[in-house]
């Protein structure tokens, strides 16, 4: 009890200390962070040839020294950044994974900041006490095709001892001839994560990797728990309550564990969720502001003041989130009444060309579900579950919908309607009714995990909302989170 005192006054007060020229700094760079937006890349699924011109534009820079240091299994180049005249050496890699991209965007965001003529007088304080080597995308096979792993099929993140991809061999050789002070390891969580026992989501997670099995703390580790401390007060400012800490324990394969062992003080940063923010532009604000933040008390050396018991009040990571979260419904089952919380989620399915998604809803969880929470919670006291019919006439093609009402069919109990020909290459529908093939036999209504949530939700006999393919619609007030409808062949 005296040792959590202890780490809470420690805390406040370090809270304290930020209250002057950092915290001024942080502000600035928060609101004017439009200026410095790189805007030609702003969904999360970026290619390369995306970030290659961003990339080319400073060849030419004289303030920056870019160099090919190394290719992808598909011979996509991989391009190292630089600028800064300091003797500390700070590196920065991301998209390990290519279905991680969010800090990308965040760097290019940063190499703006850099390259333009405002906060002269801070850029000199970083430049002149740091070099700064920004490695934007390592794995960018992975990112062609929106997946985590690369082209051989492995997770180059569990590849730092076999060191068979040549994305890792890159990162293990850029690592080593900069011998860099510092690293940051720049990722992206699910965005079911929460910050642990609260209803939070964990936006931006942090993690001083361990550097054995052990989990001991030396000057190198120490320093990149300190800093964690210091990005954590800066996000509190932005994001209060939605910062996470990941379990430390030891992964011999992985590489910001090993990083940290060969002698970078290694930050693990992971971009998580944040409500009503699904292309994660908000927390890639969020990323730009900590990052630059962090770089500059690494120039000034003001995070050795930082105690190190702070980092342990940083909430853990807990994955309890649904998108959709509807607690305390009536479900009648064989002619009895059953109260019941649904936890739903809604997975992204990629088009054909990874360039953009639709969601396929799923049932995750039923029950009693008072530890979980939802980006969206639903308290349904009083509303009972109905099953959805099928509209009685078959239209004779898509185009044909919009010649009727969804939402009227809806509050009349239908949430099926049937197509004579459906377009085979048509994934997935934008009015909030599920649309069927002529063909396709609705299966006898149940809620259970796994299946597709869409059923109708009714108070005193009057069906005033409906679940469509995962997300709820007022029916007085339709269309206000509503994305996409499935279809059924």
């Amino acid at each position: 009890m005296q040792y959590k005192y202890i780490i809470g006054l420690l805390t406040i007060i370090f809270t304290h200390s930020l209250s002057g020229q950092e915290k001024e700094i942080t502000s600035s760079l928060y609101e004017s962070y439009e200026k410095y937006r790189e805007t030609s890349i702003n969904k999360r699924r970026i290619k390369h040839t995306e970030i290659q011109p961003l990339i080319d534009k400073y060849t030419n820079n004289p303030k920056f020294d870019v160099n090919v240091v190394g290719y992808s299994i598909e011979e996509r180049s991989l391009s190292l950044i630089s600028i800064g005249e300091g003797k500390t050496d700070v590196f920065l890699w991301s998209q390990m994974h290519g279905d991680e991209p969010t800090a990308t965007q965040a760097i290019f965001d940063i190499l703006n900041f850099f390259d333009s003529n405002d906060f002269q007088k801070e850029k000199q304080a970083i430049l002149s006490e740091l070099r700064l080597h920004f490695l934007p995308m390592l794995n960018p096979d992975g990112a062609e095709v929106f997946q985590r792993r690369n082209t051989l099929g492995i997770d180059i993140n569990r590849d730092a001892l076999r060191l068979q991809s040549p994305e890792g061999r890159t990162l293990k050789r850029v690592r080593d001839s900069l011998k860099a002070d510092f690293g940051f390891n720049l990722h992206d969580q699910s965005r079911y994560y929460n910050a642990e026992r609260t209803e939070k989501p964990a936006t931006i997670s942090y993690l001083a990797p361990a550097y054995n099995y052990e989990k001991d703390i030396n000057e190198t580790r120490g320093n990149a728990m300190k800093i964690i401390v210091f990005m954590n007060n800066i996000i509190q400012n932005y994001a209060p309550g939605q910062v996470g800490r990941y379990n430390d324990d030891f992964e011999p394969r992985a590489f910001g564990d090993n990083i940290q062992k060969w002698g970078t003080s290694t930050i693990l940063i992971e971009s998580g969720g944040f409500p009503n923010d699904i292309e994660k532009q908000e927390i890639r604000k969020l990323n730009y502001v900590s990052i630059l933040s962090a770089i500059y008390t690494i120039a000034s050396r003001q995070y050795e003041e930082i105690p190190l018991a702070a980092y342990e009040e940083i909430p853990q990571n807990d994955r309890k989130l649904f998108d959709l979260k509807i607690e305390d419904v009536t479900y009648k089952l064989k002619g009895k009444d059953y109260l019941l919380d649904i936890g739903i989620q809604r997975p992204e399915v990629d088009l054909k060309d990874h360039n953009a998604f639709w969601n396929s809803s799923r049932i995750i969880d039923q029950g009693d579900l008072s530890t979980y929470f939802g980006f969206e919670t639903f308290t349904a006291k009083d509303y009972v579950i109905v099953p959805g019919k099928v509209y009685p006439k078959t239209l004779n093609s898509v185009e044909e919908l919009n010649t009727i009402n969804p939402v009227e069919l809806l509050k009349d109990g239908y949430t099926y309607l049937r197509i004579e020909k459906i377009n085979p290459e048509l994934l997935f529908s934008k009015i909030p009714i599920n649309l069927i093939s002529k063909n396709y036999v609705v299966p006898e209504f149940i809620i259970k995990p796994g299946l597709n949530p869409t059923f109708l939700l009714s108070k005193n006999g009057q069906i005033e909302k409906a679940v469509i393919n995962g997300f709820l619609i007022d029916l007085k007030k339709p269309g206000s989170s509503f994305t996409n409808a499935m279809i059924f062949r």
